[in-house]
């Protein structure tokens, strides 16, 4: 990969069902990127609990997006659904101290229609 950041968006329903085509999607796309079989694991951990936690503010029949940046060694994700009122987010959350600990940077992002969680990994190579 070269040094220019790619950027690709995967829409999907704001559905629970559809959380592993997420994660099968992140792997795959931080293996171009060079991250370990470790921090592959680690990114699916840390994007299923950021999707959790945009599922469970997301309003009933929206559309979960979510983008992925990618640069070499890194990756940054957002994902965000329409929500009706988003409740603030929960720094104490046993999901916020995961990704926390997994991410390298990690924001939540609540607005009066909309919850976005995004979240930066990058690979123990790069250290």
């Amino acid at each position: 990969m070269t040094g220019d950041p790619a950027e690709v968006e995967l829409r999907l329903p704001a559905d629970g069902a559809y959380a592993s085509v997420l994660r099968t999607l992140a792997a795959g796309l931080a293996a171009r990127v060079d991250f370990t079989m470790d921090d592959i694991e680690d990114l699916r951990i840390a994007v299923s609990e950021a999707a959790a936690m945009v599922l469970d503010e997301a309003a009933e029949g929206s559309v979960l997006d979510c983008v992925f940046r990618l640069q070499p060694g890194q990756l940054a994700i957002a994902i965000s659904a329409v929500a009706s009122a988003p409740e603030a987010p929960d720094y104490e959350s046993f999901g916020w101290q995961v990704l926390a600990t997994l991410a390298a940077e990690a924001a939540i992002d609540a607005t009066a229609d909309t919850y976005a969680v995004r979240l930066t990994l990058r690979s123990s190579l790069e250290s």
